[in-house]
């Protein structure tokens, strides 16, 4: 046993320090940004915000919204064949991210699906809840050697050892974050994590000097967290609590003492598990939890607040786009992000 000296730190444990800009206004700045992938040897251009792969965030319904705005959405991994299939010929779904896990119906369900769109297809994600494993790098070669030509999405890891080692299976993203998310509770049932602020900032390090790309995948409750998130040094941004409770979340709404809600629960929770695997196998917990998210509509006003808090925070500071945000970052240390005597603010 040892114990790791150096505090770690998350979102809220900083805030950005505002500096001298010659930005006129928010609407100067340019939050699309252009990516190469050096190992399928593709570009993709857009803004790097992505829905998670989270049955009540990444939907179709989702993938087509977001796309007006040029972002990404990982398409959960319980829509059929034909589902897929069905979508490949639209315009936004160059902008789908394909997920997949380890099993071999997992395998079968990819292998078939590129077998019939595979010119379609620009990314698969291999969503695992602990990317620690031998087995799911010797997964991950298996997948680069078979499809070459797409951008390859991996983790979850929080630490450089490991995305040093995910790179040298072939990963184009990696996926950074475990224990952060908002229906998580892998820390709470095992004590394992990673402050989301100092996983970005040691997997980033890594990563950029070999040519690859950070996805900081949970953690980020208001826009400012975002943009925490891309000043860390993060290239992509997933979320999936900000856009639950929306109409393109395709849940079902339940009224409640006269208001609206949407389940929103987390991928190993018992309410998932219990939807699609016939309930929690005796050898395993949940680790996940199930809420009510109040009712927002359409999600096209949440985006609008999200891109928009991301503009104001590049001006605070002087980046110009968002590819400048980590240079022009200096974080501050704090106690307290917000006066919050009437409230909570959200």
């Amino acid at each position: 046993m040892r114990i790791e000296d150096g505090i770690k730190l998350d979102f809220k444990d900083v805030l950005f320090k505002p500096k001298r800009s010659s930005l006129i206004s928010r609407s100067n700045v340019e939050l699309k940004r252009k990516f190469y992938f050096r190992n399928c040897k593709k570009t993709w251009e857009g803004v790097p915000i992505i829905a998670s792969n989270m049955d009540t965030v990444g939907t179709i319904s989702m993938a087509r919204e977001l796309y007006k705005h040029n972002m990404l959405t990982c398409l959960h991994k319980f829509y059929s064949i034909e589902d897929i299939v069905s979508i490949s010929e639209e315009d936004f779904f160059k902008n789908c991210i394909l997920s997949m896990g380890m099993n071999k119906n997992d395998f079968n369900k990819m292998h078939n699906i590129m077998s019939l769109i595979s010119d379609k297809v620009n990314f698969i994600c291999i969503d695992v809840a602990n990317g620690y494993t031998e087995e799911f790098l010797k997964y991950l070669k298996k997948i680069r050697a078979r499809y070459k030509d797409v951008v390859l999405i991996a983790g979850n890891v929080v630490t450089y050892e490991m995305v040093e080692a995910l790179t040298l299976c072939g990963v184009d993203i990696i996926k950074v974050g475990i224990g952060s998310g908002s229906a998580c509770t892998t820390r709470v049932q095992t004590g394992v994590g990673y402050p989301q602020l100092s996983a970005i900032i040691e997997c980033t390090d890594a990563a950029h000097g070999l040519g690859v790309h950070v996805i900081s995948d949970g953690g980020c409750n208001v826009p400012g967290d975002v943009s925490k998130a891309f000043g860390a040094g993060a290239d992509f941004v997933m979320m999936g609590g900000m856009f639950a409770g929306h109409d393109e979340s395709e849940g079902e709404i339940i009224e409640k003492d006269g208001d609206k809600f949407i389940k929103f629960y987390g991928m190993s929770s018992k309410s998932a598990m219990d939807k699609y695997h016939g309930g929690v196998a005796n050898y395993r917990s949940s680790e996940g939890k199930s809420v009510l998210v109040k009712y927002k509509g359409g999600v096209d006003d949440s985006v609008n607040n999200i891109l928009g808090g991301v503009r104001s925070s590049c001006t605070y500071v002087g980046a110009v786009c968002l590819k400048y945000l980590p240079k022009c970052t200096t974080f501050i240390r704090c106690t307290q992000q917000s006066n919050e005597i009437f409230g909570k603010n959200t």
